[in-house]
């Protein structure tokens, strides 16, 4: 599988200036994003930490399009994605974003490989094999390829659902909780293949998680509070994750 040259000074994969969601209105609004600048680079693995309720999956739904802002731009590359309408935003989003979701969102009628190559044949994308083959040998799904969801335990679930994520090459990478229905075992086993999917092909990822164990495997923790980053965590380590959620107990409404 080629890699991608890594660069002097790191691009930006994702960012996002001013984004804002509220839900609700009047006295009962509740703002789950608020008025969030973000800059994600190439290449690296970012998990977004906070209290639950503090909007980190909000966010991570308006950054990969699957909901609408209400204010404010969110690029993916050189794409404003808040800026397309719907069948506009489904195409871009369908070539430079990939979703992994906590539930594994697998399709139960097809086999593991179909799951895989759904999203080209949905958005047009040839297929290329070398890269296929090289997705299966990283996450060790050979012997799962001819297998339907059902058959597989979560952990096989949840790295056919990476393959898929990442089979038309996006630009990001964004995950919700990967782990959060997986058994110890299996969620360092998936921790190490985003990992992996970062250092060795430059893949950009960005995960949410609320494990100070599986924030650990990140290269940066961003660290998010009443809808805000409030601080950010390079090289972490379980016990430095524990120590800045324990500073953000401080600040929480």
């Amino acid at each position: 599988m080629a890699k991608k040259t890594p660069t002097a000074e790191a691009a930006t994969a994702l960012k996002a200036r001013g984004l804002t969601k509220t839900y609700g209105s009047g006295e009962a609004a509740v703002t789950a994003v608020d008025h969030v600048d973000l800059d994600i680079p190439e290449g690296v693995l970012t998990a977004v930490m906070g209290p639950s309720g503090s909007g980190k999956t909000t966010l991570v739904h308006l950054l990969a399009g699957l909901d609408r802002a209400d204010a404010g731009q969110v690029w993916v590359g050189e794409d404003e994605i808040t800026a397309l309408g719907d069948k506009q935003l489904a195409q871009v989003r369908g070539r430079v974003v990939g979703f992994v979701f906590q539930g594994f969102n697998l399709l139960q009628t097809m086999s593991a490989k179909d799951n895989i190559l759904l999203p080209l044949r949905l958005n047009g994308i040839p297929r290329d094999d070398e890269w296929l083959d090289g997705l299966i040998d990283m996450l060790g799904i050979g012997k799962e390829l001819s297998r339907k969801p059902y058959e597989m335990s979560g952990g096989q679930q949840q790295r056919v659902a990476i393959a898929r994520a990442l089979i038309t090459r996006p630009r990001i990478v964004l995950a919700d909780e990967p782990t959060g229905n997986l058994d110890t075992h299996a969620s360092a086993e998936i921790l190490a293949h985003l990992r992996q999917s970062c250092r060795e092909l430059g893949q950009s990822v960005v995960m949410v998680t609320h494990d100070p164990t599986a924030a650990s495997y990140a290269g940066r923790v961003l660290l998010f509070v009443n809808g805000r980053v409030d601080g950010h965590i390079t090289d972490p380590t379980p016990a430095s994750v524990l120590a800045g959620l324990d500073a953000l107990a401080g600040v929480q409404r």
